[in-house]
């Protein structure tokens, strides 16, 4: 699911802020996120598509149901606000059901399914470009600016990504593209209390990120008595819930910022359980999002 709150760039500096990736850039990381999780899938045969992933119940064919799926409704919701609106209905009266449905009204066979993802990529692509950029887009949420709109699938699409390539045993190497996801993260932090009924903990938490190339990924205030350190893509698995901290080399410096990487999520929707230590290859209860 994607955030309930809109996303600014991530700065540089203390209280600089970047103008951010242009609709042009953000839709080029889209596609190509996308593209990779593609060249994944492709050569599966039938019994590889069926394979489980680490969100329980979910197979392979159903992660990337459920991309194509969304990517539908995104273009939907772009173009058509009216005929949007019982989806969101939907998912209000009965969000279970919804989750469980949605995964059977795209194609079933592998071949059938690419194709229909890519048509509906393009229709979202289509909008995103004819759209107002001004536009605020009706989502499962409240409405959202474009951008961040876009950005949100570009995370969506590299978590269920993560998932197929964690069923596969693949290692995906990190990109550029993890900015997008951390900066996410970084975002919906006060989002991560308000979906588990709690007060958020308003503790200024400095964020210090290696990216793929070496270079550092900063986000927060620089005189933030508490901080996490370590990898973007590290920083990316946990805040989207792929995995737990405990299994990574990321740096909880203080309370907060420990407790910010337990219940982080950088998108919304239940926080469900998990996800559990790993313990045979597999993160276990990890819950699945929209």
């Amino acid at each position: 699911m994607t955030p309930t709150h809109d996303a600014a760039a991530p700065t540089g500096s203390p209280g600089q802020a970047s103008p951010g990736p242009s609709i042009t850039e953000l839709l080029d990381d889209l596609s190509a996120e996308r593209f990779d999780l593609c060249a994944l899938v492709e050569p599966l045969d039938d019994a590889t598509f069926a394979t489980p992933t680490p969100a329980p119940g979910w197979t392979i064919r159903d992660q990337v149901a459920h991309l194509a799926f969304f990517d539908g409704m995104a273009a939907l919701a772009i173009t058509d606000p009216d005929s949007f609106r019982p989806e969101q209905q939907a998912v209000d009266d009965d969000e279970p059901a919804y989750q469980r449905e949605h995964l059977f009204r795209v194609p079933a066979a592998k071949a059938e399914l690419l194709s229909y993802w890519t048509g509906a990529a393009d229709r979202l692509a289509a909008a995103v470009v004819a759209a107002d950029p001004a536009v605020r887009v009706p989502w499962y949420g409240p409405a959202m600016a474009l951008r961040s709109f876009v950005t949100a699938r570009i995370m969506e699409t590299w978590a269920h990504g993560q998932d197929v390539a964690d069923a596969l045993g693949a290692r995906r190497p990190p990109t550029e593209r993890l900015r997008h996801v951390a900066m996410l993260a970084v975002r919906a932090r006060p989002f991560s209390y308000h979906v588990r009924e709690l007060e958020p903990n308003t503790t200024a938490v400095r964020v210090e990120l290696t990216g793929p190339a070496g270079d550092t990924w900063t986000f927060g205030p620089a005189d933030a008595d508490e901080m996490v350190t370590g990898s973007a893509e590290e920083f990316c698995l946990v805040l989207t819930r792929r995995r737990h901290v405990d299994d990574t080399a990321l740096r909880a410096s203080g309370p907060a910022a420990r407790e910010w990487l337990l219940i982080g999520q950088a998108y919304a929707g239940s926080p469900g359980d998990g996800p559990m230590r790993r313990t045979d290859g597999h993160a276990t209860g990890l819950e699945v999002d929209r």
